[in-house]
């Protein structure tokens, strides 16, 4: 009786759920439809809908039918493919790693096909189209193993997310240092980078569809395998499912559907994260949503809305002339900063959480002989920096300038070169003594301004400056690199705010804004002419070149008034890195304190943007391994942090000036280098 009864009530409501689904998915066929109806009617040419309808019938001139068929039709094609691999790759990622944050963009797929593309175009070699895309796919693939292996699957959505970062940036200073060295060979590859899904005929996308149709086949072969492993391990294994097997086979699918997705149209942002996160609240109501096989034909239809969508809007709101030299890339991942920002906001995630520092205490022995060390090595390092570079200086030739008696060619050399000097010594101490703020507060040894997203933000306030006032002056970039830090850190730090900067909300939260901001840096670089475009690409890889002293002279003053705040309030920073009850009961005033210490890091971030652009992972790397050297007192992590800043920017500056002269590489691009693995490595040594 009671499955009779039951029965009846089950049937309607089963039969209710596939009617909605079907409902749901004729209507996102017909959004795409009405886009891609929309999309082939814009553009620069004076082709309008009746022209558009009279090449498809075959009674247009010569010229509108041309311009219908071999631009218009293929770019609509592209992105209709596009998008449709992304959001489904993405929908595959986040059911076989059970994160809801996995993506072609998070797991660093994107970056990975970049710098494959980057090395193989740097070769001076012509590939096919089809050798370009095993390439990527190879780039990829071997990228999304690395923040996979290192953040583990199902373990939390913060330490994937930084594990992407990371390894992004790493990839990318590597790809953007080769764009530098070989100018020729890697001629277009920024600007295809920002992903763009304008065409010139159908080549592109007749050779592209094939491979994914093998990714699209191959995924939905594997769907029962995938809907196994949403059960748990356990369970899957109990069904017979492989697990390993299931997983890995489904990444390398992902990765290929990713990898013709990137060779057709560039990397277009965060449709991978936004498709499926988009049909996870339909597969609640509508269970034949809940399998593979059902969500991943919807999630490629939002995929495919998504990218026509941006396109659309684009060309809508942008005048026509305008709108072509804007990807759509850099659109769809405006959107995906601001989706990613809101979804930080839902997601709870304590798995990923880096656990506070367990470090010995250090006596004050170690304390001093390691200061001392370092003293000694950034002296040495200081006077290798002044004497080394395209001119080789004795110590004589230095004190001779100092005394205003040195030659003419020697004034030269160093008058330009103890500038640059100075700012990569000021801008290391600046950005360690930033990090060592910035992880007091939040309590977060992961935390930097950098990988927190102020960073961009004063990266893209400089960079409007720099490219749309070529003659304004250190003090203005300066201010407008604040200006930049300032709202980012306004964005970040307000909305992570609650709930006490927890790590999930304050990381996800920096990166969805950092993200954005890089997407208009990018807009903003391809806009402007390609003099201040070059000026400005060189400035955001961490350069110190043509600094000079009033350069340096912001930088110098916030740094004393830094340094001076972290040294006296150094027994507040130790209150407020120990909890949120223990300062209270001291009387310390902790919001207060708190925006106070935020203020002051977002003006050192600022100022060494300004004078030395754009150096990733000092902020991580000097406070972490002062911790380690000299224990968690801040009256002695400050000062050893300052030193360990100052010896890496220098050293990376001097590196990148000297070992490939004449030509020279950013010292943010060194730093990257050196700091990607370190920060991979804190997160392999958090996990265990």
């Amino acid at each position: 009786m009671a499955v009779t009864a039951t029965t009846p009530a089950t049937r309607p409501s089963a039969a209710a759920s596939r009617t909605g689904a079907v409902a749901v998915t004729a209507a996102l066929l017909l959004l795409v439809t009405a886009l891609a109806v929309v999309d082939i009617t814009q553009g620069t040419a004076a082709v309008g809908p009746a022209e558009v309808w009279k090449a498809l019938t075959g009674r247009a001139d010569t010229a509108d039918s041309s311009v219908v068929i071999a631009s218009r039709l293929p770019r609509m094609t592209a992105g209709l493919l596009v998008g449709a691999v992304l959001g489904m790759a993405g929908a595959a990622l986040q059911a076989v790693s059970r994160n809801v944050l996995a993506s072609p963009d998070t797991l660093a797929v994107n970056a990975g096909s970049y710098a494959a593309l980057g090395v193989a175009a740097a070769t001076g070699i012509s590939l096919p189209f089809l050798a370009s895309s095993g390439i990527a796919f190879v780039g990829g693939l071997a990228a999304a193993a690395v923040v996979l292996g290192l953040s583990g699957l199902g373990t939390g959505t913060v330490r994937l997310v930084l594990a992407g970062s990371a390894l992004t940036l790493g990839l990318t200073a590597v790809t953007e240092g080769l764009l530098l060295l070989y100018p020729q060979e890697t001629e277009g590859l920024y600007k295809w980078n920002q992903g763009s899904v304008a065409q010139n005929g159908f080549d592109g996308v007749l050779q592209m569809a094939p491979v994914a149709v093998v990714g699209l086949a191959g995924l939905l072969l594997l769907a029962r395998k995938v809907d196994a492993l949403a059960l748990g391990d356990d369970a899957a294994r109990g069904v017979g499912v492989p697990v390993r097997a299931t997983r890995v086979t489904a990444v390398v699918l992902a990765a290929l559907l990713s990898a013709s997705a990137v060779t057709l149209a560039g990397p277009i942002g965060f449709v991978g994260l936004c498709a499926p996160a988009l049909v996870r609240p339909l597969a609640r109501k509508f269970r034949a949503f809940t399998r593979s096989r059902g969500s991943l034909p919807v999630a490629g239809l939002t995929g495919a809305a998504l990218v026509l969508g941006s396109d659309v809007l684009l060309r809508a709101v942008v005048p026509s002339d305008v709108a072509v030299a804007v990807p759509t890339g850099v659109v769809t991942s405006l959107v995906g900063a601001v989706f990613l920002v809101v979804m930080a906001a839902r997601v709870r995630d304590s798995a990923g959480a880096a656990p506070p520092d367990r470090l010995r205490i250090r006596s004050r022995g170690v304390f001093i002989g390691t200061t001392a060390v370092l003293v000694a090595v950034l002296v040495g390092l200081t006077i290798a920096a002044v004497l080394v570079g395209d001119s080789k200086l004795l110590l004589g030739d230095v004190v001779n300038w100092t005394q205003g008696r040195a030659g003419q060619t020697v004034s030269f050399v160093l008058d330009t070169r103890v500038p640059r000097v100075l700012a990569a010594l000021f801008a290391g101490a600046a950005l360690a003594v930033a990090g060592t703020l910035v992880q007091a507060v939040t309590r977060n040894p992961l935390a930097e301004p950098g990988v927190l997203g102020v960073t961009n933000g004063a990266a893209l306030g400089a960079v409007l400056l720099v490219t749309t006032v070529p003659a304004a002056g250190s003090w203005t970039v300066a201010g407008g690199a604040f200006v930049g830090a300032a709202v980012s850190a306004l964005l970040v730090f307000g909305l992570a705010a609650r709930g006490g900067f927890r790590q999930n909300r304050l990381v996800l939260v920096g990166f969805g804004v950092g993200t954005g901001a890089t997407a208009v840096i990018s807009m903003v670089i391809i806009l402007t002419d390609p003099f201040n475009a070059t000026k400005a690409l060189t400035w955001l890889a961490g350069s110190t070149y043509g600094r000079t002293l009033p350069d340096v002279a912001p930088l110098a003053i916030v740094l004393a008034v830094g340094l001076t705040v972290a040294v006296v309030r150094r027994t507040e920073l130790d209150l407020v890195s120990l909890d949120e009850d223990t300062p209270r009961l001291l009387g310390l005033n902790l919001s207060r304190g708190r925006l106070g210490f935020l203020v002051l890091s977002v003006l050192l971030s600022a100022t060494a943007v300004a004078a030395a652009g754009t150096i990733g992972f000092v902020g991580l790397v000097a406070p972490h391994a002062a911790r380690a050297l000299v224990g968690r007192r801040h009256v002695r992590v400050v000062p050893v942090a300052v030193l360990l800043g100052a010896v890496l920017v220098c050293a990376a500056d001097l590196v990148g000036r000297t070992v490939i002269a004449p030509a020279q590489l950013g010292a943010g691009l060194m730093t990257a280098v050196i700091g990607t693995p370190y920060f991979l490595y804190l997160l392999v040594r958090s996990r265990r």
